[in-house]
């Protein structure tokens, strides 16, 4: 282990030398996907523009881009007239960059195929004379045979270097994307990290480079899988000490000083009363759905049974997971519902 520390630290002062030295600033952006995520960074990212710079906005549903560039024209600081396009593939059309936020991995592929045949029908002097190389960078959240597969589209219709796509998943809820705290886990060729830490700067406030394209996908899901066990083993060990008569704060106070102190245990306790800002203390609202752990858990497995790696935990999580969404005391609440689930569903 002090191997590694001292091989890890010198790595990542190095990327920081070459983010300071190789920034570069992009002038036409677009932004696909304005769910609860994606509206919050999209907002964050134009309010950080400069005045002479441009964004487009798609989502499927127009009354929400409608409702963002309304929103968007009366921030100051920003970007100049920010308007909302036809499809993914007008947003794209002419920036530079281009962020997508999107659910699932049906939804980003539909979106790179809309922006793909976009780029296909411009004329041939409209794409090798661009001033700089477009930028494609994926915030959602999929599986990494997925998004190295849209690299590789991206590629075929951009060739020698005229586009890169990378991934950059992030963590930090609709909170952190609120308050422009988010942490991005980037995929990304070196070379690229100049362009793309400024960028992603003005949606959060930490990049963490994991390696080549796809690597920032693997260590977002494994961090999630973790996340998923953690969760149900902090509400079956808080469950256990309720029933042999344990005060649940005495009980988390125990556990958060001791060696089973977790995010779920600390930030996130599954009991109501235990800690106030906890979704348990509004009936399991907000937060993190607990239909988007058991996706997140889905394509960590898949992820996993492509790198030849063992979970001998995942179908237990899954089965579990699976059967809270489905009873009606715990269906669309936050992952730490199981909580309640095994209480008994108590309301």
């Amino acid at each position: 282990m002090k191997n590694t520390v001292r091989l890890w630290r010198p790595v990542i002062r190095a990327q920081r030398r070459g983010f300071a030295t190789t920034s570069r600033r992009l002038d036409n952006y677009a932004f696909v996907g304005l769910g609860q995520m994606g509206y919050q960074m999209a907002r964050n990212l134009q309010s950080k523009l400069a005045p002479s710079d441009t964004i487009s906005v798609f989502d499927v549903n127009a009354s929400v881009a409608e409702k963002w560039v309304q929103e968007a024209k009366t921030q100051q600081p920003g970007g100049a007239a920010p308007k909302v396009a036809r499809n993914a593939g007008d947003a794209a059309r002419d920036a530079d960059a281009v962020i997508t936020c999107l659910p699932e991995p049906k939804h980003v592929k539909s979106v790179y195929d809309c922006i793909i045949l976009t780029l296909n029908r411009l004329q041939h002097d409209e794409l090798i004379t661009r001033p700089k190389p477009r930028l494609f960078i994926d915030c959602s959240t999929i599986d990494p045979a997925t998004s190295r597969e849209l690299a590789a589209a991206v590629k075929t219709a951009l060739p020698n270097g005229r586009g890169n796509f990378v991934d950059a998943p992030m963590s930090g809820g609709v909170v952190g994307a609120t308050a422009g705290t988010l942490t991005f886990m980037l995929g990304s060729p070196q070379c690229l990290l100049g362009r793309i830490e400024p960028i992603l700067l003005r949606m959060g406030n930490r990049v963490l480079h994991c390696g080549a394209q796809g690597a920032g996908l693997s260590a977002k899901l494994a961090n999630n899988y973790l996340l998923a066990i953690e969760n149900i083993a902090t509400a079956e060990a808080m469950h256990f000490g309720v029933k042999s008569g344990l005060d649940p704060k005495v009980l988390a106070n125990v556990i958060n000083v001791s060696t089973g102190r977790c995010w779920p245990s600390e930030v996130n306790n599954p009991v109501p009363g235990v800690v106030e800002t906890a979704p348990a203390n509004r009936d399991y609202a907000g937060g993190f759905g607990i239909g988007l752990m058991r996706k997140d858990l889905r394509l960590a497995m898949l992820a996993a049974k492509e790198a030849g790696a063992e979970l001998p935990l995942a179908d237990k999580a899954s089965e579990v997971y699976e059967t809270v969404e489905a009873d009606e005391g715990c269906k669309g609440r936050d992952f730490s519902v199981v909580y309640r689930w095994l209480e008994g569903g108590k309301r």
